[in-house]
């Protein structure tokens, strides 16, 4: 028999360990991607210069150079070979996420996923339809146009429209434009494609995908023998697609989220009350034996 109603994501995982640990990586992300902001604000704001300049292309403390590596890409195939200090802080950003995940800036670092992740949201609440849906590859096909008009152009072509960089300078300046741009890719998540712009779209999460292809921080499935189906993991996920290969795996198979589209978000770990989920290295293939796992529920939530 179907339930008539289905429970609240995470409801369990509440019950089981506290509102505050089913929430822990949610709320550090949200911290995180709060004093990214920050440090970038404080010194045109309030005149502290902690890090002069913006995600694109930065110095801290007037010493580290850090450079976004797809904005140096876009200027190397523009035709503007950058600085030294430039191209350094290009390879230091490269190394971090080739180490951690590329696409760990998406979901700690960008400032656009939170508006994002409350355009989901509010798409949930009201039972909105999914919507138009692209392909996944379509944003490799915009990062490849992305870096074909720079090479034309001769300019760094996204940073002219990049919501990123919009955003700040909509919070510096209040330019209204830049505002308009950010409530486009709000309204575009909420009424046309359910998490549309950064599953599907956005050229920067594509680079960021490839550059952590390799990398070491992974998020395992180890204790997949003790899952429930209670599809709260498949709903959390802003890239569920990325799950069933872990956690359906066939004995042998790794437990390993391996996809480069994770965005090691964690929110899988949060909301499982029967810990399947957790952070590891992407050596760690092993799996854990569960001698007596809950049975399957009578019924499931839709990914």
């Amino acid at each position: 028999m179907k339930p008539t109603t289905a429970a609240p994501i995470g409801r369990e995982a509440i019950e089981a360990r506290g509102w505050l640990a089913a929430h822990r990586f949610l709320i550090l992300r949200r911290l995180s991607q709060v004093f990214f902001l920050a440090l970038f604000l404080v010194g045109p704001m309030l005149g502290w210069r902690l890090v002069d300049g913006t995600l694109a292309g930065s110095r801290t403390l007037g010493v580290l150079p850090l450079t976004d590596p797809f904005v140096a890409l876009q200027g190397i195939v523009a035709g503007h070979w950058p600085e030294a200090a430039a191209l350094s802080g290009a390879l230091i950003v490269l190394a971090v996420y080739a180490l951690i995940g590329g696409r760990v800036y998406c979901s700690w670092v960008c400032p656009i996923n939170p508006v994002t992740d409350a355009a989901h949201w509010l798409h949930d609440r009201f039972g909105l339809q999914k919507g138009w849906q692209p392909r996944r590859h379509t944003r490799l096909w915009l990062l490849g146009t992305v870096l074909v008009v720079s090479a034309l152009t001769g300019t760094i072509a996204w940073e002219i429209v990049n919501p990123i960089t919009m955003m700040h300078r909509a919070i510096v300046f209040g330019a209204g434009f830049a505002w308009a741009l950010v409530l486009l890719v709000f309204v575009f998540d909420l009424a046309v494609s359910r998490r549309g712009w950064c599953g599907h779209l956005c050229p920067v999460g594509a680079f960021y995908g490839i550059l952590g292809r390799k990398s070491l921080l992974r998020v395992t499935a180890a204790r997949r023998a003790a899952c429930d189906d209670c599809m709260d993991c498949f709903a959390v996920c802003p890239e569920n697609h990325v799950i069933a290969p872990a956690l359906r795996g066939k004995d042998g198979a790794t437990p390993l989220i391996l996809s480069p589209d994770c965005t090691n978000c964690g929110r899988c770990i949060d909301v499982c009350s029967v810990d399947v989920f957790a952070f590891t290295h992407r050596f760690d293939n092993h799996v854990e034996a569960t001698p007596n796992p809950p049975p399957a529920r009578a019924g499931t939530r839709a990914a």
